[in-house]
């Protein structure tokens, strides 16, 4: 019960980050919002280092680092999907890709799901294709120039969530220092290599500081409820995470889903119930 309730607790707090970081992502060039949200999300993993430990062995390094590879291009193609698409239909497509590869190890791993599992999967994968399918008004419609960022970015998240799982149990907060720190500097070296394409538009501070916190936090739980439980339920709890970025969307940003994405959307949420419920 205590892994559920930090892995619902992530999926809360991810889905707040990615609503923050999109609409960040929409006042200046991605890379200006993830250059003040990866940072942010050290910050405060540093400030937890005293509280709940970390041990920098090689384990937690080698899967840290990789984990922080990971998070830097999920940033980057999240935020930018968000930015350029509808925020309540992308945002649960990097979901349910994100929840595939977890569920896929944990299965590997020696994990089971039973039959609620096996009817959940290929329940995701129609559910990708509901709300990917746009609408015949042109709102809310999905492009490819979207949806293909939003699958990069669920895999990413994916390889991510995989990693730090990976990574010893008794390293505490190490491999998520060792990640963001590695998240950090790729993006600097992206900016400066792409330098003269980011635009003068000065970002927004408080909304990319804040998604940065809140994506920070998020993995940390995420973390805690996987040395706790099964990664194959973990990891589709916290996919739940849309709920909070199509809440918000639809409340700040009035958006709107067609019926049928929304057929989509109900049959990702039952999906994901299955999945967890196995």
């Amino acid at each position: 019960m205590i892994a559920l309730l930090l892995a619902l607790g992530s999926s809360l707090a991810y889905g707040c980050a990615d609503f923050l970081g999109g609409l960040g992502a929409r006042r200046a060039h991605v890379l200006r919002t993830v250059l003040i949200a990866a940072p942010a999300s050290l910050a405060l993993e540093l400030l937890l280092w005293p509280l709940l430990g970390a041990r920098f062995e090689a384990g937690a390094v080698g899967w840290g680092a990789a984990a922080g590879a990971a998070s830097a291009a999920a940033f980057a193609l999240l935020y930018r999907t968000l930015a350029i698409g509808p925020m309540n239909v992308l945002s649960p497509v990097t979901a349910l890709v994100s929840a595939m590869l977890p569920v896929t190890v944990g299965l590997l791993q020696g994990e089971r799901l039973g039959a609620a599992g096996l009817v959940g999967l290929p329940l995701a994968l129609v559910a990708v294709v509901l709300v990917s399918a746009g609408t015949a008004d042109g709102q809310a419609r999905v492009t490819r120039r979207a949806l293909l960022p939003a699958l990069g970015a669920g895999t990413a998240i994916a390889v991510q969530l995989v990693c730090l799982h990976q990574a010893p149990a008794g390293s505490g907060v190490a491999p998520l220092i060792v990640g963001r720190a590695v998240t950090s500097l790729l993006t600097l070296a992206a900016a400066v290599l792409l330098r003269r394409r980011l635009g003068p538009e000065r970002p927004a501070y408080g909304l990319a500081a804040a998604a940065g916190v809140l994506d920070s936090g998020a993995g940390v739980l995420f973390l805690l409820a996987a040395r706790g439980g099964d990664l194959a339920v973990v990891a589709v709890i916290t996919a739940l995470y849309p709920a909070g970025t199509v809440l918000l969307a639809r409340a700040v940003l009035a958006e709107r889903v067609h019926r049928g994405q929304l057929a989509g959307l109900a049959t990702a949420a039952f999906a994901v119930g299955l999945l967890a419920l196995a």
